[in-house]
């Protein structure tokens, strides 16, 4: 199951719910930046189960029919931005994002939260001084837990997972993100990677991903 680094902890605890339901399966997730993953569908990786933190990069899996069936969406996640905890550099909104004394990372150019990160400055007028772009989302909160960086813009989901403190972005400048997902076309085992699917958008797995912060579809 190859699922968007933003959905470890609310897959991690599905796959154990699905796992117990269904004794005989062992789910294996590669947890991943959303391009990535779809990068490594086009170049013919193994994949059962392919979950998106958009629908651009599902879009180009569909585009070379790679998928099976539809996507279905089955989530929604907003932005918001991660500080080291107890905010030592005073971050207070986007307008941050531009101060070149304070050490901020953004997820990279292609990778979902990156490009939404990217679109709430925009929309906020703050030309970003951006000192790492980050593969995905967990690798940027780690330097953020660490210290490493004074700021970076995550998911709100995000914020709960993390030993990070929370700066809420306007909803005038937030960035609402979609989550599809879809079976593989060459699934190794296309019979459970449907019944998983099945699962994540049944009211048991739209209850997990409520209780991990994700929203309804």
């Amino acid at each position: 199951m190859s699922a968007a680094a933003s959905l470890t902890d609310a897959f991690s605890a599905i796959g154990t719910a699905f796992e117990s339901q269904h004794p005989d399966t062992d789910v294996v997730f590669n947890f991943a930046g959303s391009s990535t993953l779809r990068e490594q569908i086009l170049e013919g990786a193994p994949v059962d189960v392919f979950a998106s933190a958009n629908m651009a990069n599902m879009e180009a899996v569909v585009a070379a029919s790679d998928v099976s069936g539809g996507p279905e969406v089955f989530a929604g996640n907003t932005l918001e931005i991660a500080v080291p905890p107890g905010n030592p550099a005073g971050v207070t909104g986007l307008a941050d994002f531009g101060r070149p004394d304070l050490l901020i990372g953004l997820c990279a150019e292609g990778v979902p939260c990156g490009d939404f990160g990217r679109e709430a400055l925009e929309a906020a007028g703050v030309a970003p001084s951006i000192d790492t772009d980050e593969p995905n989302v967990r690798a940027l909160l780690t330097k953020i837990e660490l210290g490493e960086l004074d700021a970076g813009i995550v998911y709100a989901t995000d914020i709960a997972s993390a030993d990070v403190d929370g700066v809420e972005i306007p909803a005038a400048d937030n960035v609402a993100a979609t989550y599809p997902i879809a079976v593989i076309a060459s699934a190794p085992n296309p019979d459970g990677a449907r019944s998983f699917v099945d699962f994540v958008v049944s009211d048991a797995g739209r209850e997990i991903l409520s209780e991990y912060g994700f929203s309804p579809p």
